[in-house]
């Protein structure tokens, strides 16, 4: 089985894609010589596909999915994972905003923390990155309520780096609903609520597009994407017969 892959979700990337991939792929070589990247084009309307397929041409080691239509990050992620078969996952971002030169750090805080899952932090301390007040005060609401909803262990759900133990993919990914800006949250609620180790680690972030405001249609759509997921796990008890069996595998 492959060591490592990283599932790269893309859409209207066409201007930074050729540049991310190969700075994923340069740091791979340097991690390990057991890797894949599979990229995943959500239904792009640009010249995303086309640069992919050049790409796929120059480097080896990359498999490209593209999909008819934009159906949201955590469907391409889904959809990308079917294509993976590393033991460990790396889900990263496409627009060059986190740098996978911090790849090795996460891998070095799985091993040490004995975690299943780790995930970039932005309010962490130690993290670096230029975050204004306003998306600071979202983040730390958002934080706020999915803590008072579900008890995360973690600070931050929605930075675009994170590490998974295969098997916790394989148990989670069938399960959830969720398609577009939740699907962070709803597979890292689901983890923890079978039994999964998550840790989180500081980031480094190179923001290459300012977006200062988050319109009112994805808080919204957020926000009853949270609620779905809280409905789900905690009152009609979606997950309770496959927790249990989780549970008992584990003693």
């Amino acid at each position: 089985m492959t060591k490592i892959s990283v599932i790269m979700p893309a859409y209207n990337e066409s201007t930074e894609i050729r540049a991310s991939v190969i700075r994923t792929h340069q740091q791979l070589q340097r991690m390990t010589r057991d890797f894949q990247i599979v990229v995943v084009d959500d239904g792009s309307t640009d010249k995303t596909g086309e640069v992919l397929d050049q790409i796929a041409r120059e480097v080896d080691r990359i498999t490209i999915v593209k999909l008819a239509k934009n159906c949201g990050k955590g469907h391409a992620l889904r959809k990308g994972f079917v294509h993976t078969r590393g033991e460990l996952v790396f889900f990263l971002d496409a627009d060059m905003d986190l740098p996978p030169e911090q790849m090795p750090g996460f891998l070095k805080m799985m091993e040490e923390e004995e975690a299943d899952v780790v995930i970039g932090c932005k309010t962490d301390p130690r993290s670096r990155l230029d975050y204004g007040p306003y998306r600071r005060l979202v983040s730390f609401i958002y934080y706020t309520i999915t803590r008072i909803l579900f008890g995360l262990p973690v600070r931050d759900t929605q930075t675009g780096i994170k590490l998974y133990r295969r098997e916790v993919l394989e148990v989670c990914l069938p399960l959830m609903f969720v398609r577009a800006f939740a699907y962070d949250l709803e597979l890292l609620v689901l983890a923890h609520y079978f039994g999964y180790r998550i840790v989180d680690s500081p980031v480094i972030i190179e923001y290459h597009q300012k977006f200062p405001y988050i319109p009112i249609s994805t808080m919204k759509t957020t926000a009853i994407d949270t609620l779905s997921i809280f409905y789900r796990l905690h009152i009609l008890g979606s997950y309770d017969e496959r927790r249990a069996e989780r549970l008992k595998q584990m003693k």
